[in-house]
C-alpha cells in the first residue's frame, strides 16, 4: 500500500516495484528500477526517505527516520536483504546489507560495504569504503573482495529484473 501521511505522498518512479504487501508512507522517493518486496514497510513521516536507482529492499525489512535531522538514505544499487532494520541511516551506492541486519541512527555506510547477516551496526558509526563489517556490535573485519563486489552487483541486478517481471505481471 502506497500512501500520504500530513500531506506528504510518496513519489515513486514508473519503472520502480513495490509488492501489493508492502507499505510505503509519506515522504518516501523511490527511484528508477528500485524494488520494495512482500511485506516491506518504508515510513517517511518525521523525516524522508529517498531510495535510488536500482535499490532492492527485501520481504519484512523496515525503513524509518529519526525527526532529530535523520533521514534514510539509500543511494543506488543497495541491496537490503530480507527482515532488515534501517534507521536514520545513510547507505550509499553498491551496499549490500544481510538478513536480519540493524542499521541505527546516524550510521554512515560508504560505497562498495557489506554487512553480514545479523549484525548490528551502532549509532553514530561511520564505516570506510571498501569495508565488510560483522558482529554485534558491528566492526569492520576486512575489506570486500572481487567475489564481493561481484555479488553486489549480482544482486541488485537480480532485483532489478525480478521487479521489472513482477511488474509486467501486474504483481
Amino acid at each position: 500500500m502506497v500512501r500520504a501521511y500530513n500531506g506528504a505522498v510518496p513519489r515513486i518512479h514508473p519503472t520502480a516495484f513495490v509488492e501489493a504487501s508492502a507499505q510505503v508512507i509519506g515522504d518516501v522517493e523511490l527511484g528508477e528500477e528500485a524494488s520494495v518486496w512482500f511485506n516491506a514497510v518504508i515510513r517517511g513521516d518525521v523525516n524522508h526517505v529517498r531510495i535510488g536507482r536500482g535499490t532492492n529492499i527485501q520481504d519484512g525489512s523496515v525503513i524509518h527516520v529519526n525527526r532529530r535531522g535523520l533521514p534514510a538514505i539509500l543511494e543506488e544499487l543497495v541491496t537490503v536483504g530480507h527482515g532488515v532494520r534501517l534507521h536514520g541511516c545513510h547507505v550509499k551506492s553498491n551496499c549490500l546489507v544481510g538478513i536480519g541486519a540493524i542499521v541505527l541512527d546516524g550510521v554512515v555506510l560508504e560505497e562498495e560495504c557489506m554487512v553480514a547477516a545479523g549484525s548490528l551496526v551502532a549509532p553514530g558509526t561511520k564505516v570506510p569504503r571498501g569495508s565488510v563489517l560483522m558482529g554485534a556490535p558491528a566492526t569492520v573485519r576486512r575489506s570486500v573482495t572481487a567475489e564481493d563486489l561481484d555479488l553486489i552487483h549480482r544482486s541488485a541486478q537480480n532485483y532489478m529484473k525480478l521487479g521489472a517481471e513482477y511488474k509486467a505481471m501486474g504483481a
